[in-house]
């Protein structure tokens, strides 16, 4: 913009101040320069010359300066010429275009001449000539070039020239200003004819011609994608794929052509091309191509691209798949196995998991699974057959190995021992295994192990820990010198997995170490509720509950705490994360408190809901009243039991220990019908207590027993043993209720007649017990040993029912003398027969 606005100055002044009158017209100065176009950087030499007729210095001698643009620069006066002509000289012009202006010093200053001075580089010659052939409709040749590294400062023009050696056509292409490309009709040549091509670079400092190229334009040509019509299996030859393919529509012309072509190929579970591409030169597209040496029951992925001898490649045909002939399969599998028992069935349960090995070949596109208790093949021995990689099945406690196979329709490979190893407990290898994410698809276990010398590697397990699938488990078997390992796969980010590290030995396994584990954390979806457990005092205790798995997101590192009042500062307290509770104390029982929770975990930690709570004071009469009873119900409970331990009390005693009945020392008269287990001392007497017994019974007979009925009564235990019943009752009447009883019968007494009958002349029986069971826990001394019948008129003196003694002897005529106080049962007899006479 400046340099136009001092253009057009200076030629306003040069025509003003060049008129002398309205019929002549001339410069008042005129400025002659080497060339208004130099090299940038060359020397400029400059000359001003004013005119005799100029107004500004009519009749006087003015000084003359130059001017660069808006700068002064210095000139110098030529002598002879009276100080009307002035020279310049800039010696590096570095302007790609400045104006030089020539002045004469008047009050103002004034431009009296001037002239524009561009100044570049000349041309370098056109670089990488190169010419593509395009058989699309229309087909065009087109060719590009580099201009050169330099920029010239000045307008450059290309040209394009060819020559067509069949025919000597010359041919000439004039291209706009800063276009360096140009598309050659497909009248300019002729596609299997050679021609010549050169590009000439021309501007005002000079010309440069690039480096000439010769080529045929077939030779250039770019072919459209070709097209594979089918990849097909080649009948009877295994790992191999015959693919028939075609060129464009547009090309399709060129079918008897030799061309050149590219062939590649990968498996369609793979997401990488194998290797580089394979080549083949001069094919035909009538001609179908063979691909070998690839895996037997295999699909393949195929794509091609093709050129004319040296001619660019063509972009990737399409992709077309296919499948290889299916074989055997072939290779081992990795395995792995997990047991556990069945006490009850003798069995055990098995957990098999495999994968294939780095040599393993499945050969075909479906493949089963089968597991066996024997090496050849049957269906006899066969646990577990299915297409997954995992399986569960029971076997004997005494199986020693189970047989993998793999199975597709062209046979079954050789089978995989796998060895049924136990743990081995008692024996620690393995410790401080710690994973930590590698990426946010893969994690790194580590590990520390013993040195021992049995140990032969170690398998790594793991699996997702939100999912029940067993199928999903992931195993690795890792040499005994690793002692870490890098997990990649299907890991998801935020998602939990158990990993677990089994040392191997040569006989069995050793006890795992498991650590859970996440590849990426965040904070967790949601914080449990706080909740108030118990309030006492100046204390309360929050617990919360466990945050579930799904929603955690991370390990969690702890549990934050914040609570304050309206008056004091927010206090934090630090909760370990397996507590999941809080004891805050020293509160205030006045202030109203506000708390919440916050779950950390390596990924973030989200806050909690808060909650309100107050503690609820005591009052102080409650306070000393409750002292006061705990106190005095102490007191009483001490007295009571000093006095229980050390008092001679017999009611006391009577009352914790109750009196067990001795028949030695029972009356008749105080017995009842009714029936007491326990006997309680009377409270108000140090008189024992009258005994309350049922466990007598009275045998009513209707005449005189016979020696065999006597007899019946003497050896039979269970007959006498009926105790509680009626005392009325008899065991040879109708009318005679027994019991089974386990209590023993201390006596039977016999009577002639029924109880409620006159009594009898005949006088009674009194049948003793035979049974060994003591009447109390011990027998006591004062009992008698041997029973006698009490002498009564008219009563036999030989008859004798009591149990038999070593001294009781019949004493015929003799007239004994008892004492009734011994034989206190008998005594009680007495006075029942007082009482029915």
């Amino acid at each position: 913009m400046m340099s136009t606005w001092v253009s057009a100055v200076v030629a306003l002044v040069a025509f003003v101040n060049g008129m002398r009158n309205e019929d002549v017209r001339q410069p008042c100065a005129h400025i002659q320069t080497s060339s208004s176009v130099v090299p940038l950087g060359s020397p400029v030499t400059a000359t001003c010359v004013i005119s005799n007729n100029c107004l500004q210095v009519i009749g006087q001698d003015v000084p003359i300066e130059w001017r660069l643009g808006d700068r002064l620069i210095p000139g110098s006066p030529v002598a002879s010429e009276s100080g009307r002509v002035s020279q310049v000289v800039i010696p590096s012009f570095n302007h790609t275009g400045a104006f030089l202006t020539c002045c004469v010093q008047t009050s103002p200053v004034q431009i009296v001449g001037g002239v524009k001075i561009r100044a570049g580089y000349p041309p370098e010659p056109p670089q990488n000539l190169s010419c593509q052939t395009n058989l699309t409709t229309p087909n065009t040749l087109t060719c590009s070039w580099d201009p050169g590294q330099q920029n010239t400062h000045l307008l450059t023009q290309y040209t394009l020239h060819t020559e067509i050696w069949d025919s000597n056509e010359n041919n000439t292409y004039t291209l706009p200003t800063g276009v360096h490309h140009y598309a050659i009709p497909r009248s300019g040549f002729v596609l299997f004819s050679e021609m010549g091509l050169y590009v000439k670079a021309v501007n005002e400092l000079g010309e440069a011609t690039s480096a000439p190229i010769t080529m045929e334009p077939i030779g250039a040509a770019k072919f459209d994608p070709p097209k594979i019509l089918t990849v097909e299996a080649v009948p009877k030859r295994y790992g191999c794929l015959r693919l028939s393919w075609s060129l464009s529509q547009h090309q399709a012309w060129m079918r008897d052509c030799r061309l050149n072509l590219e062939v590649r190929l990968k498996t369609a579970d793979s997401s990488q091309w194998s290797g580089q591409p394979i080549s083949m030169s001069r094919v035909k597209p009538t001609r179908p191509l063979d691909q070998c040496r690839l895996l037997h029951g295999t699909q393949y992925l195929a794509q091609i691209r093709v050129r004319y001898q040296q001619s660019p490649w063509s972009e990737w045909s399409r992709r077309q798949s296919g499948v290889t002939l299916e074989s055997a399969p072939t290779g081992r599998l990795d395995s792995w196995m997990k047991l556990s028992g069945d006490h009850v069935h003798k069995q055990l349960l098995v957990h098999l998991f495999w994968k294939p090995s780095k040599l393993f070949r499945a050969n075909s596109q479906n493949v089963s699974y089968t597991v066996s208790l024997q090496k050849p093949p049957g269906e006899k021995g066969k646990v577990c057959s299915t297409t997954g990689s995992y399986c569960t099945f029971q076997l004997p406690r005494k199986a020693k190995k189970v047989y993998l196979r793999a199975v597709n329709a062209a046979g079954k490979s050789s089978p995989t021992e796998v060895r049924v190893y136990r743990l081995k407990g008692g024996l620690t290898v393995i410790s401080a295994v710690t994973a930590i994410p590698h990426d946010e698809r893969a994690l790194r276990v580590q590990w520390r192990n013993m040195d021992i010398s049995s140990l032969t590697g170690y398998v790594v397990e793991w699996r997702p820990l939100l999912k029940a699938d067993f199928s999903l488990t992931k195993f690795e078997i890792v040499d005994r010198n690793q002692s870490s390992l890098i997990i990649t796969g299907s890991l998801e980010p935020y998602k939990p997995y158990g990993i677990s590290v089994y040392p191997r030995f040569k006989d069995g396994l050793g006890l795992p170490q498991t650590v859970n584990a996440y590849s990426r954390q965040k904070a967790p979806s949601i914080v449990p509720k706080i909740q108030i457990k118990k309030t006492w005092q100046s204390n309360v205790e929050l617990t919360w509950d466990e945050i579930p798995l799904e929603q955690r997101n991370g390990i969690v590192q702890s549990y934050k705490v914040f609570y304050w009042d309206e008056k004091g500062p927010i206090r934090v307290v630090n909760v370990d994360p397996r507590e999941r509770r809080v004891v805050l104390k020293d509160l205030n029982t006045v202030s109203v408190y506000e708390a919440f929770v916050t779950v950390n975990t390596f990924g973030g930690s989200l806050n909690g809901s808060t909650i309100h709570f107050k503690i609820e004071p005591f009052d102080a009469v409650t306070v000393v009243m409750i002292v006061t009873a705990t106190g005095v119900g102490l007191s009483l409970l001490t007295i009571f039991i000093v006095m229980t331990c050390f008092s001679n009390s017999r009611r006391l005693k009577g009352r914790l220990w109750p009196v067990v009945p001795d028949p030695a020392n029972s009356s008749i008269t105080s017995w009842t019908s009714e029936s007491s287990q326990y006997t309680h001392p009377a409270w108000d007497s140090d008189e024992p207590n009258p005994v309350f017994l049922s466990h007598l019974s009275f045998l009513d007979l209707s005449m005189k027993l016979s020696k065999e009925e006597v007899d019946i009564w003497l050896n039979s235990a269970e007959d006498t043993s009926d105790l509680g019943e009626s005392i009325c009752g008899s065991p040879f009447i109708p009318g005679y209720s027994g019991s089974n009883s386990d209590s023993v019968p201390y006596a039977t007494v016999i009577f002639s007649g029924q109880c409620s009958s006159p009594p009898p002349k005949d006088p009674h029986v009194y049948l003793r017990s035979e049974s060994t069971q003591p009447l109390l826990e011990s027998e006591e001394s004062f009992s008698p040993k041997c029973y006698q019948n009490m002498a009564t008129d008219g009563m036999p003196g030989e008859q004798c029912f009591f149990g038999l003694g070593h001294d009781c002897a019949v004493e015929e005529g003799a007239d004994p003398v008892f004492i009734w106080d011994e034989f206190p049962f008998l005594k009680a007899l007495a006075t029942n027969d007082t009482q029915n006479n």
